[in-house]
């Protein structure tokens, strides 16, 4: 399910990054979020999945996630730490990931993310941190 707050684009008005990576939410929520990305377009030099987009997706999942359960408190989520291990290399169709929260904190949201391939075989395990924050002024 996509919550209409996310549906409307409001809440992240300048997310160009997943526009241009191809970025599909499926399901958004702040225990779970899923979304994927093609491997189409997304490649480094040998043609298969780069470790860039897997930090992008894994990242993207998680400030979302964190974002849905930062709003609840009036405040917004931004990710602080993000590391991520590649197990085996995507090459065709799309990778999905499921971040699922470790940990729903007052000041830190803590996700663990993994990354599939359309048969399910896991790419990359991601762990991912965002601060809870007041929104930041804009001039």
């Amino acid at each position: 399910m996509i919550p209409d707050w996310y549906a409307s684009g409001e809440a992240f008005p300048h997310d160009r990054l997943n526009e241009k990576m191809g970025f599909e939410a499926i399901e958004v929520s702040a225990e779970r979020t899923v979304g994927r990305m093609p491997v189409e377009g997304n490649t480094q030099p040998m043609g298969i999945w780069h470790g860039g987009a897997t930090c992008v997706l894994a990242e993207s999942l998680a400030s979302i996630a964190a974002f849905a359960h930062a709003r609840e408190h009036g405040k917004v989520a931004m990710g602080v730490e993000i590391n991520a291990t590649h197990h085996r290399p995507g090459t065709s169709g799309w990778i999905t990931g499921v971040a699922t929260a470790v940990r729903l904190g007052r000041q830190l949201a803590t996700y663990e993310v993994v990354l599939s391939d359309d048969a399910d075989n896991r790419v990359a395990t991601a762990r991912v941190t965002c601060v809870i924050a007041e929104a930041p002024k804009r001039g």
